[in-house]
């Protein structure tokens, strides 16, 4: 599974310009998929036949965007000034490479030269506004050749694998979700499953709501990743939970809580199984759940999450050991719903 998270990782798919990654994730899907459509949205559902025929009754859902820039204003000496797409924290912006338009046109961010900034300018987070993209254009006419207004940029890290057992990469959220939900659709499958890749997560959770709505399912498994924040400094109420701890099972987050009888199936489950598990102690962020759980009459939704350092941010950190505890969950998951369909 690492092979192909890191190939999704390397996938640009800011929200709205999901195409690269959608390709990757359809490619994938394709020859074990019974139906495959991408709807209005952009989102990917696949459903995939299993022993018992139950239609749309279980959804698995895991979302393809991640966060970057948009490009609003190019300046008279050629730099590139954006506004962020998804929720990114100013602080880690500076000096980090990123990818601008659909030919991946290198570029720096860049910010005013330190030697410039005033002492009450030290004490506060740079807005956004501060910054800009640098691509090497020396004019508003020469950058205007290469980018235009609305063009997207996406960070770029490298995949590397560090310490005992980490991966440090950017899009862990939610290119996590979506390697398990491929791997589950290469097994034989307990009931009929539709695996939704979502778009547009990041901004507000849109493509689940729609996705929500032309599927109608009755129950709704999120796949996500979460921070943990298990830092130095930190209490451990304030930590949310922690990479290599194991599959994170969220009663609540900010968007939705979790349907009870879920929540207890999937911690009987890792119990019963002996499946490293662990849940949030700080209720923190939201996820395509909250978007589930209230379209139409209601759906009954649950999460399972990975523990992520430094979530939103050019690199990220996840404990590899983590993925394989999700899968194994989220595999004894839909046989225990088959069994009570």
């Amino acid at each position: 599974m690492l092979n192909l998270l890191q190939e999704l990782c390397a996938c640009s798919g800011v929200s709205s310009f999901e195409d690269e990654v959608r390709a990757c994730i359809r490619a994938h899907a394709q020859p074990y998929a019974d139906e495959i459509r991408v709807d209005a949205l952009g989102n990917l559902i696949v459903k995939k036949r299993g022993k018992k025929a139950t239609g749309d009754k279980l959804v698995l859902c895991a979302h393809m965007d991640e966060v970057g820039l948009i490009v609003r204003h190019i300046t008279d000496e050629g730099y590139l000034k954006f506004s962020a797409v998804g929720g990114i924290d100013r602080r880690v912006l500076i000096g980090k490479p990123v990818k601008v338009g659909e030919k991946g046109l290198p570029g720096v961010i860049g910010l005013k030269a330190y030697h410039l900034v005033s002492a009450e300018e030290e004490k506060v987070v740079p807005k956004l506004d501060d910054y800009y993209i640098d691509i090497g254009a020396r004019s508003k006419a020469e950058a205007q050749a290469l980018v235009s207004l609305g063009d997207c940029a996406v960070f770029e890290s490298d995949w590397v694998e560090f310490g005992q057992g980490m991966v440090k990469v950017k899009a862990l959220d939610d290119r996590a979700g979506c390697a398990v939900l491929l791997k589950l659709l290469e097994e034989e499958l307990p009931m009929d499953c539709t695996f939704v890749f979502t778009a547009q997560e990041e901004v507000g959770t849109r493509g689940a709501f729609g996705a929500a709505f032309s599927v109608k399912p009755e129950i709704a498994l999120v796949l996500e990743t979460t921070t943990a924040a298990d830092l130095p400094g930190m209490e451990g109420h304030q930590k949310v939970c922690v990479p290599g701890a194991g599959a994170v099972i969220p009663f609540m987050d900010k968007g939705s809580i979790a349907d009870r009888g879920l929540f207890e199936l999937l911690r009987s489950l890792a119990e019963e199984h002996q499946i490293p598990w662990q849940t949030k102690h700080w209720i923190s962020g939201g996820n395509d759940a909250a978007a589930f759980q209230r379209a139409r009459e209601g759906v009954r939704t649950a999460t399972v999450s990975l523990a992520v350092r430094y979530l939103h941010a050019p690199a990220s950190v996840a404990a590899k050991r983590d993925l394989d505890a999700i899968l194994h969950l989220t595999r004894l998951f839909i046989g225990a719903i088959a069994a009570r369909a």
